[in-house]
């Protein structure tokens, strides 16, 4: 509980520093045309990001943590050159077709506002180099339970890009909170760059990239379908009134900066223990520990719920009713925050249970189980919007979290009780 409450406490600083960021964006510039076409601008990066990076840390550390400490170093070393080579050639690529693409994504904006979203979201593809990279290196530390300094490293860098943001907004607009991101992932991947130890050079023909190959397969091309979800939000809020993307994505993020809370204090810890009860076989004790952390991570989310139904509107007053961020947009952003509840409980409920996917080398499992729900959510999303516009979006997103998280309960239990009654029978 102690290691928890640090990290808790470390990764509550880093989303304050974060929310603190998106807090003076808006009430500088308000919700509008250009704090849109800062959000729309980044969603391919994000997708980018929760596709390949997302993936390859929840598969590299279950890896790395099996490795024996002679072998540690060369392979992370070989995973990281892998990354490096493989998000510049992503980042180009996206660059480089930037002005094709974006149109498509936000097809409610008018001309200077698709260009000024171009401009933005070919800034922040550089910093998803640095992101991805960042995010990998991560691994390193969790495969040898460092968490503190994989948690305080994001802090460090949160606290250079507000820094970086307080002085360059007044003076070059937007663009300077597109570049304040880049630079805070530049800075975490600095901070992180020790943890993979003296310098190897790469051996890309290494075992290690097959067997990280053989997991990541399904993963990428399920997660590369479902994961656009936010391209789905992002391309039918276009549609609504300027400020709908803004707000929307604020109160998305409200809600993924309790889940990365959540997820650091409680299911990031058990990915290195998970992996070792599943290399040796313990399958009563991996279960017992997935649930104990799936109830801790529900009541922790339900109790958040409550206090936003109850102080919610409040506080977003005392938070948001300043400078161009007006008081009349603060019932929207509460009433898209209510109706957006599944992001918070449904998707703490499956970070714990697709690492413990994860760390037992399932990754089709959890894979399957997304395709089919986003193919759902997209539907839902869609009439929602038609009958209740932003509502009706938040309102099929939390549909789709929580029919997600039940899917993936029902198979975990399944696939568990299997694993115990196999191993009691070789008993």
């Amino acid at each position: 509980m102690r290691l928890a409450s640090v990290l808790g406490f470390l990764t509550s600083l880093n989303v304050l520093l974060t929310f603190l960021y998106q807090w003076y964006v808006l009430i500088t510039l308000g919700p509008g045309v250009e704090t849109d076409a800062l959000f729309a601008g980044m969603v391919i990066p994000q997708i980018v990001l929760a596709v390949v990076s997302g993936s390859l840390v929840n598969v590299l550390t279950p890896l790395l943590a099996a490795e024996a400490d002679e072998r540690f170093t060369r392979e992370a070393w070989n995973f990281f050159h892998g990354l490096v080579f493989l998000f510049s050639g992503i980042a180009l690529v996206l660059a480089l077709t930037a002005s094709f693409w974006v149109p498509w994504t936000v097809p409610g904006f008018d001309a200077p506002s698709r260009l000024l979203t171009v401009s933005l979201a070919r800034i922040q593809i550089l910093g998803m180099i640095f992101t991805a990279v960042a995010a990998a290196l991560v691994s390193t530390y969790h495969a040898r339970s460092w968490f503190i300094w994989a948690s305080l490293s994001p802090v460090l860098a949160a606290v250079l890009a507000l820094v970086f943001v307080l002085w360059g907004l007044p003076r070059f607009g937007v663009k300077a909170a597109a570049w304040g991101m880049v630079l805070r992932g530049v800075m975490m991947s600095i901070c992180l760059m020790p943890g993979l130890g003296p310098y190897h050079k790469p051996s890309l023909v290494a075992g290690s990239f097959r067997k990280a190959w053989s997991r990541l397969r399904p993963l990428l091309l399920g997660t590369t379908y479902y994961k656009t979800d936010q391209l789905v939000d992002r391309f039918l809020a276009s549609m609504a009134p300027p400020g709908t993307i803004s707000l929307l994505n604020l109160a998305t993020q409200i809600y993924g900066a309790g889940n990365q809370v959540i997820h650091a204090a409680i299911a990031a810890p058990m990915v290195p223990l998970l992996a070792r009860k599943a290399h040796k076989g313990e399958w009563e004790s991996f279960y017992a520990l997935t649930r104990k952390r799936l109830f801790w991570g529900i009541t922790v989310s339900c109790f958040g719920f409550v206090c936003l139904l109850v102080f919610g509107q409040y506080l977003m007053t005392i938070l948001f009713a300043h400078g161009r961020f007006g008081s009349d947009e603060i019932p929207k952003l509460w009433w898209i925050s209510v109706a957006l509840v599944g992001v918070l409980i449904g998707g703490v409920m499956g970070q714990v249970l697709s690492t413990s996917f994860y760390a037992k080398g399932d990754t089709r499992s959890p894979t399957k189980i997304g395709v089919i729900g986003f193919t759902v959510g997209v539907f839902l999303k869609a009439a929602g919007f038609y009958l209740w516009g932003i509502i009706g979006i938040a309102i099929g997103t939390t549909l789709y979290y929580l029919l997600n998280a039940f899917w993936l309960r029902q198979a975990l239990s399944r696939e568990l009780h299997r694993l115990i009654g196999t191993t009691e029978q070789v008993k």
